[in-house]
Protein backbone atom coordinates (compact mmCIF):
# COMPACT_ATOMS: atom_id res chain seq x y z
CA UNK A 1 0.00 0.00 0.00
CA UNK A 2 1.47 3.69 -0.75
CA UNK A 3 1.14 6.03 1.80
CA UNK A 4 -0.71 8.35 -0.47
CA UNK A 5 -4.16 5.54 -0.78
CA UNK A 6 -4.10 5.83 2.81
CA UNK A 7 -7.02 8.77 4.34
CA UNK A 8 -3.89 10.66 6.80
CA UNK A 9 -4.05 14.00 7.67
CA UNK A 10 -2.43 17.08 5.27
CA UNK A 11 0.28 17.36 8.10
CA UNK A 12 1.30 13.70 8.16
CA UNK A 13 1.39 12.92 4.28
CA UNK A 14 3.77 16.34 3.86
CA UNK A 15 5.87 14.96 6.62
CA UNK A 16 5.83 11.66 4.71
CA UNK A 17 6.70 12.80 1.71
CA UNK A 18 9.80 14.97 2.86
CA UNK A 19 11.08 12.08 4.38
CA UNK A 20 11.15 10.10 0.83
CA UNK A 21 8.12 7.03 2.04
CA UNK A 22 5.83 6.22 -0.72
CA UNK A 23 5.14 2.68 -0.09
CA UNK A 24 5.05 1.31 3.44
CA UNK A 25 6.90 -1.00 4.71
CA UNK A 26 4.93 -4.70 5.41
CA UNK A 27 5.21 -3.93 9.47
CA UNK A 28 3.52 -0.41 8.47
CA UNK A 29 0.95 -1.80 6.31
CA UNK A 30 -0.01 -4.30 8.95
CA UNK A 31 0.16 -2.26 12.49
CA UNK A 32 -0.68 1.18 11.42
CA UNK A 33 -4.71 0.31 10.48
CA UNK A 34 -5.38 -1.95 13.47
CA UNK A 35 -3.62 1.10 16.61
CA UNK A 36 -5.90 4.11 14.88
CA UNK A 37 -8.56 1.90 15.62
CA UNK A 38 -6.90 1.43 19.22
CA UNK A 39 -6.06 -2.32 19.02
CA UNK A 40 -2.84 -3.53 20.88
CA UNK A 41 -0.30 -4.83 18.86
CA UNK A 42 2.04 -6.99 19.04
CA UNK A 43 4.48 -7.25 16.04
CA UNK A 44 7.73 -9.19 15.09
CA UNK A 45 9.61 -7.53 12.44
CA UNK A 46 13.55 -7.60 11.75
CA UNK A 47 15.39 -4.03 12.28
CA UNK A 48 15.23 -1.72 9.74
CA UNK A 49 12.03 -2.58 8.67
CA UNK A 50 10.20 0.92 9.61
CA UNK A 51 8.63 -0.25 13.08
CA UNK A 52 8.84 3.57 14.13
CA UNK A 53 6.86 4.66 11.69
CA UNK A 54 4.54 2.41 12.18
CA UNK A 55 3.41 3.34 15.99
CA UNK A 56 4.66 7.11 15.38
CA UNK A 57 1.68 8.22 13.04
CA UNK A 58 -0.99 6.52 15.09
CA UNK A 59 0.39 8.52 18.59
CA UNK A 60 0.36 11.34 16.98
CA UNK A 61 -3.04 11.08 15.38
CA UNK A 62 -4.30 10.06 19.04
CA UNK A 63 -2.81 13.26 20.75
CA UNK A 64 -5.85 15.34 22.40
CA UNK A 65 -4.59 18.38 22.01
CA UNK A 66 -6.01 20.34 24.37
CA UNK A 67 -4.80 18.16 27.07
CA UNK A 68 -1.20 19.73 28.40
CA UNK A 69 -0.17 16.14 29.96
CA UNK A 70 1.91 12.77 28.62
CA UNK A 71 -0.90 11.15 26.68
CA UNK A 72 1.81 8.52 24.98
CA UNK A 73 4.71 6.66 26.67
CA UNK A 74 7.22 5.68 24.49
CA UNK A 75 10.30 2.64 26.42
CA UNK A 76 13.17 2.22 24.77
CA UNK A 77 15.94 -0.14 26.04
CA UNK A 78 18.56 2.46 25.77
CA UNK A 79 19.38 6.05 25.32
CA UNK A 80 20.86 5.64 21.56
CA UNK A 81 17.64 4.35 20.74
CA UNK A 82 15.28 6.48 22.74
CA UNK A 83 17.52 9.60 20.92
CA UNK A 84 16.16 7.68 17.78
CA UNK A 85 12.86 7.29 18.38
CA UNK A 86 12.48 11.09 19.43
CA UNK A 87 14.50 12.03 16.12
CA UNK A 88 12.18 9.66 14.32
CA UNK A 89 8.79 11.54 15.65
CA UNK A 90 9.64 14.78 15.48
CA UNK A 91 10.34 14.37 11.61
CA UNK A 92 6.92 13.06 11.68
CA UNK A 93 5.46 15.81 13.30
CA UNK A 94 7.32 18.58 11.11
CA UNK A 95 4.29 20.05 10.53
CA UNK A 96 2.20 19.91 13.48
CA UNK A 97 4.00 22.84 15.61
CA UNK A 98 1.30 22.06 18.63
CA UNK A 99 3.15 18.78 19.34
CA UNK A 100 5.55 18.46 22.15
CA UNK A 101 7.33 15.64 22.38
CA UNK A 102 10.30 15.26 25.04
CA UNK A 103 13.28 12.59 25.26
CA UNK A 104 14.89 11.51 28.98
CA UNK A 105 17.28 8.68 29.70
CA UNK A 106 19.87 8.11 31.84
CA UNK A 107 23.45 9.63 30.94
CA UNK A 108 22.17 13.47 30.57
CA UNK A 109 21.60 15.91 33.03
CA UNK A 110 18.51 15.31 35.20
CA UNK A 111 17.80 18.64 35.17
CA UNK A 112 17.89 19.32 31.15
CA UNK A 113 15.06 16.83 31.20
CA UNK A 114 13.29 18.83 33.96
CA UNK A 115 13.17 21.82 31.56
CA UNK A 116 12.13 19.61 29.06
CA UNK A 117 8.99 17.62 31.15
CA UNK A 118 7.77 21.28 32.25
CA UNK A 119 6.93 22.20 28.73
CA UNK A 120 3.57 19.81 29.02
CA UNK A 121 4.97 17.05 26.36
CA UNK A 122 2.49 15.04 24.97
CA UNK A 123 4.44 12.08 23.78
CA UNK A 124 7.81 10.49 25.97
CA UNK A 125 10.14 8.92 25.29
CA UNK A 126 12.29 7.21 28.29
CA UNK A 127 14.36 4.66 28.92
CA UNK A 128 13.00 2.38 32.05
CA UNK A 129 15.34 3.57 34.70
CA UNK A 130 15.28 7.31 34.24
CA UNK A 131 11.51 7.34 33.63
CA UNK A 132 11.27 6.05 37.04
CA UNK A 133 13.60 8.16 38.99
CA UNK A 134 11.80 11.07 37.03
CA UNK A 135 8.46 9.74 38.15
CA UNK A 136 9.55 9.42 41.88
CA UNK A 137 11.23 12.58 41.72
CA UNK A 138 7.68 13.73 40.98
CA UNK A 139 8.96 15.27 37.72
CA UNK A 140 5.96 13.85 35.65
CA UNK A 141 2.78 12.29 35.81
CA UNK A 142 2.04 9.30 33.88
CA UNK A 143 -1.90 9.69 35.05
CA UNK A 144 -3.51 10.95 31.69
CA UNK A 145 -1.26 8.15 29.95
CA UNK A 146 -3.52 6.15 27.45
CA UNK A 147 -1.17 4.65 24.83
CA UNK A 148 2.32 2.76 25.91
CA UNK A 149 4.82 1.47 23.40
CA UNK A 150 7.52 -1.13 24.03
CA UNK A 151 10.40 -0.45 21.35
CA UNK A 152 12.79 -3.48 21.33
CA UNK A 153 10.87 -5.27 23.67
CA UNK A 154 12.95 -8.60 23.70
CA UNK A 155 15.84 -6.45 24.18
CA UNK A 156 14.69 -4.14 26.94
CA UNK A 157 13.27 -7.34 28.79
CA UNK A 158 16.36 -9.46 28.49
CA UNK A 159 18.66 -6.23 29.50
CA UNK A 160 17.16 -6.65 33.34
CA UNK A 161 14.16 -3.85 33.14
CA UNK A 162 11.44 -6.81 33.47
CA UNK A 163 10.41 -5.93 36.81
CA UNK A 164 10.60 -1.77 35.72
CA UNK A 165 8.62 -2.35 32.88
CA UNK A 166 5.98 -4.09 35.12
CA UNK A 167 5.91 -1.54 37.59
CA UNK A 168 5.60 0.93 34.69
CA UNK A 169 2.55 -0.33 33.13
CA UNK A 170 1.16 -1.41 36.64
CA UNK A 171 1.18 2.26 37.23
CA UNK A 172 -0.32 3.19 34.05
CA UNK A 173 -3.97 3.67 35.16
CA UNK A 174 -5.78 5.48 31.65
CA UNK A 175 -3.91 3.02 29.35
CA UNK A 176 -6.23 2.11 26.53
CA UNK A 177 -3.29 0.81 23.95
CA UNK A 178 -0.40 -1.14 24.11
CA UNK A 179 2.02 -1.83 21.47
CA UNK A 180 4.81 -4.01 21.67
CA UNK A 181 8.00 -4.01 19.08
CA UNK A 182 10.28 -6.61 18.82
CA UNK A 183 12.89 -7.92 16.66
CA UNK A 184 11.76 -11.71 18.48
CA UNK A 185 9.36 -13.27 20.61
CA UNK A 186 11.31 -14.27 23.28
CA UNK A 187 9.26 -15.45 26.25
CA UNK A 188 9.50 -12.37 28.85
CA UNK A 189 7.69 -10.64 25.25
CA UNK A 190 5.24 -13.36 24.93
CA UNK A 191 4.57 -13.18 29.33
CA UNK A 192 4.06 -9.18 29.07
CA UNK A 193 1.57 -9.70 26.48
CA UNK A 194 -0.28 -12.21 27.69
CA UNK A 195 -0.40 -10.04 30.87
CA UNK A 196 -0.84 -6.38 29.77
CA UNK A 197 -2.38 -6.54 26.07
CA UNK A 198 -6.34 -7.31 25.09
CA UNK A 199 -6.64 -9.68 22.20
CA UNK A 200 -3.75 -7.88 20.47
CA UNK A 201 -3.38 -7.98 16.59
CA UNK A 202 -0.23 -10.36 15.91
CA UNK A 203 1.61 -8.61 13.09
CA UNK A 204 4.52 -11.19 12.27
CA UNK A 205 7.02 -9.41 9.13
CA UNK A 206 9.73 -12.24 8.01
CA UNK A 207 12.85 -11.02 5.85
CA UNK A 208 11.70 -11.31 2.11
CA UNK A 209 14.46 -13.12 -0.19
CA UNK A 210 15.43 -9.75 -1.90
CA UNK A 211 16.14 -7.39 1.46
CA UNK A 212 17.31 -10.24 3.49
CA UNK A 213 21.44 -9.43 4.18
CA UNK A 214 23.92 -10.77 2.03
CA UNK A 215 26.44 -11.67 4.37
CA UNK A 216 29.62 -14.09 4.38
CA UNK A 217 30.71 -15.25 7.50
CA UNK A 218 34.08 -16.87 8.49
CA UNK A 219 35.21 -17.77 11.69
CA UNK A 220 38.55 -17.80 12.62
CA UNK A 221 40.58 -19.85 15.77
CA UNK A 222 42.75 -18.15 17.22
CA UNK A 223 44.34 -17.89 20.53
CA UNK A 224 44.03 -15.11 23.95
CA UNK A 225 47.80 -14.17 22.64
CA UNK A 226 46.92 -13.74 18.43
CA UNK A 227 43.38 -12.36 19.21
CA UNK A 228 44.67 -8.82 18.57
CA UNK A 229 46.91 -9.06 15.64
CA UNK A 230 44.22 -11.17 14.11
CA UNK A 231 41.71 -8.21 14.25
CA UNK A 232 44.55 -5.96 13.03
CA UNK A 233 44.94 -8.04 10.00
CA UNK A 234 41.23 -8.67 9.15
CA UNK A 235 40.80 -4.98 9.03
CA UNK A 236 43.85 -4.58 7.31
CA UNK A 237 43.71 -6.66 4.58
CA UNK A 238 40.04 -5.77 4.11
CA UNK A 239 40.47 -2.51 2.98
CA UNK A 240 37.21 -1.77 4.35
CA UNK A 241 35.46 1.96 4.47
CA UNK A 242 33.22 1.40 8.33
CA UNK A 243 34.20 -1.70 10.38
CA UNK A 244 32.09 -2.67 14.23
CA UNK A 245 34.11 -4.46 16.05
CA UNK A 246 31.63 -6.33 19.16
CA UNK A 247 33.33 -7.69 22.60
CA UNK A 248 31.29 -9.09 25.68
CA UNK A 249 32.65 -6.66 28.21
CA UNK A 250 33.19 -2.91 28.54
CA UNK A 251 36.98 -3.42 30.10
CA UNK A 252 37.38 -5.72 26.54
CA UNK A 253 36.28 -2.59 24.24
CA UNK A 254 38.60 0.15 26.14
CA UNK A 255 41.67 -2.36 25.95
CA UNK A 256 41.27 -3.50 21.99
CA UNK A 257 40.28 -0.13 21.12
CA UNK A 258 43.71 1.11 22.83
CA UNK A 259 45.65 -1.56 21.08
CA UNK A 260 44.24 -1.30 17.59
CA UNK A 261 44.82 2.62 17.93
CA UNK A 262 48.39 2.07 18.69
CA UNK A 263 49.01 0.18 15.85
CA UNK A 264 48.35 3.41 13.91
CA UNK A 265 44.03 2.25 12.98
CA UNK A 266 41.34 4.87 13.40
CA UNK A 267 39.32 3.59 16.05
CA UNK A 268 36.63 4.91 18.70
CA UNK A 269 35.19 2.71 21.50
CA UNK A 270 31.93 2.74 22.59
CA UNK A 271 30.66 0.98 25.91
CA UNK A 272 28.37 2.30 29.23
CA UNK A 273 31.48 3.54 31.36
CA UNK A 274 31.48 6.97 28.73
CA UNK A 275 29.98 10.15 29.76
CA UNK A 276 27.32 10.97 27.31
CA UNK A 277 28.68 14.21 25.45
CA UNK A 278 31.28 11.48 24.81
CA UNK A 279 29.11 8.59 23.47
CA UNK A 280 27.45 11.32 20.98
CA UNK A 281 31.00 12.42 19.88
CA UNK A 282 31.84 8.82 18.57
CA UNK A 283 28.85 7.75 17.28
CA UNK A 284 28.27 10.73 15.14
CA UNK A 285 31.94 10.51 14.31
CA UNK A 286 31.37 6.39 13.15
CA UNK A 287 27.82 7.59 11.38
CA UNK A 288 29.74 10.24 9.23
CA UNK A 289 32.29 8.55 8.23
CA UNK A 290 35.10 10.10 10.16
CA UNK A 291 35.85 7.28 12.29
CA UNK A 292 36.55 4.15 10.77
CA UNK A 293 36.40 1.30 13.54
CA UNK A 294 33.90 1.25 16.09
CA UNK A 295 34.52 -1.30 18.66
CA UNK A 296 31.48 -1.72 21.01
CA UNK A 297 29.82 -3.72 23.27
CA UNK A 298 25.98 -5.02 22.22
CA UNK A 299 24.26 -3.01 24.66
CA UNK A 300 25.91 0.03 23.78
CA UNK A 301 26.00 -0.67 19.96
CA UNK A 302 21.91 -0.53 20.06
CA UNK A 303 20.07 2.12 18.56
CA UNK A 304 22.88 3.24 15.95
CA UNK A 305 21.12 2.28 12.78
CA UNK A 306 24.22 2.79 10.05
CA UNK A 307 22.96 0.94 6.32
CA UNK A 308 26.84 0.97 5.03
CA UNK A 309 28.98 -1.09 7.61
CA UNK A 310 31.32 -3.22 5.54
CA UNK A 311 32.38 -5.90 8.23
CA UNK A 312 31.57 -7.30 11.40
CA UNK A 313 34.07 -8.42 13.44
CA UNK A 314 33.06 -10.52 17.18
CA UNK A 315 36.11 -10.09 19.01
CA UNK A 316 34.51 -12.60 21.60
CA UNK A 317 31.81 -14.95 21.06
CA UNK A 318 28.65 -13.49 21.73
CA UNK A 319 26.87 -14.51 24.95
CA UNK A 320 23.52 -15.14 23.25
CA UNK A 321 22.51 -16.73 19.94
CA UNK A 322 20.04 -13.92 19.54
CA UNK A 323 23.38 -11.15 20.10
CA UNK A 324 25.05 -12.86 16.79
CA UNK A 325 21.95 -11.97 14.68
CA UNK A 326 22.18 -8.68 15.96
CA UNK A 327 25.82 -8.29 15.40
CA UNK A 328 26.28 -9.32 11.94
CA UNK A 329 23.03 -7.72 10.60
CA UNK A 330 24.81 -4.63 10.92
CA UNK A 331 26.56 -4.99 7.92
CA UNK A 332 25.03 -6.32 4.28
CA UNK A 333 21.95 -3.98 4.68
CA UNK A 334 20.39 -1.56 1.89
CA UNK A 335 20.84 -4.43 -0.46
CA UNK A 336 24.80 -4.21 0.08
CA UNK A 337 27.00 -7.38 0.44
CA UNK A 338 29.21 -7.49 4.13
CA UNK A 339 31.16 -9.86 5.31
CA UNK A 340 31.33 -11.26 9.39
CA UNK A 341 34.03 -12.43 11.32
CA UNK A 342 33.96 -14.42 14.83
CA UNK A 343 37.06 -15.13 16.41
CA UNK A 344 36.85 -17.65 18.68
CA UNK A 345 39.13 -19.37 21.14
CA UNK A 346 39.92 -23.91 21.27
CA UNK A 347 37.40 -24.19 24.02
CA UNK A 348 34.66 -22.20 22.58
CA UNK A 349 34.31 -24.27 19.55
CA UNK A 350 31.46 -26.15 20.85
CA UNK A 351 29.90 -22.71 21.77
CA UNK A 352 30.68 -21.92 18.05
CA UNK A 353 28.59 -25.13 16.80
CA UNK A 354 25.33 -23.86 18.86
CA UNK A 355 25.17 -20.11 17.29
CA UNK A 356 25.72 -22.15 13.97
CA UNK A 357 23.17 -24.61 14.58
CA UNK A 358 20.49 -22.25 16.01
CA UNK A 359 21.14 -19.25 13.31
CA UNK A 360 20.96 -21.95 10.36
CA UNK A 361 23.88 -20.11 9.22
CA UNK A 362 26.69 -20.67 6.96
CA UNK A 363 29.95 -19.91 8.27
CA UNK A 364 33.32 -20.61 6.37
CA UNK A 365 36.76 -21.53 8.14
CA UNK A 366 39.65 -19.25 7.40
CA UNK A 367 42.85 -19.31 8.96
CA UNK A 368 46.62 -17.49 8.17
CA UNK A 369 48.79 -18.64 6.17
CA UNK A 370 52.05 -17.89 6.89
CA UNK A 371 52.43 -14.53 5.60
CA UNK A 372 49.25 -13.91 7.29
CA UNK A 373 47.01 -13.83 4.58
CA UNK A 374 43.87 -14.77 5.05
CA UNK A 375 42.59 -17.85 3.59
CA UNK A 376 39.11 -19.34 3.26
CA UNK A 377 39.61 -23.45 4.18
CA UNK A 378 36.78 -23.90 1.88
CA UNK A 379 34.97 -22.49 -1.07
Amino acid sequence: MRYIEMELPEEIRRAVEELGFDEMTEVQEKAISPMLEGRDVVAKAPTGTGKTCAFGIPLLLGIDMGENAVQSLVLAPTRELAQQIAGDLCDLAKFMPQVRIACVYGGQPIQRQVSQLKKSPQILIATPGRLMDHVARRNVSLARVTRVILDEADEMLDMGFYKDVVKILDSLKSRKQMGMFSATMSRPVMDISWLYQRDPVEVVVEPVAESMPKITQYSILTDTRGKIADTADIIGQGDYGRVMVFCNTKYTTAMLAGRLMGLGLDVGCLNGDMIQSERNRVMSSFKEGNLRILVSTDVAARGIDISDVDAVISFDVPPSNDYYIHRIGRTGRAKREGVSYILYLEDEARRLRDIIRFTRSRVIPARFDGERRLIAEES
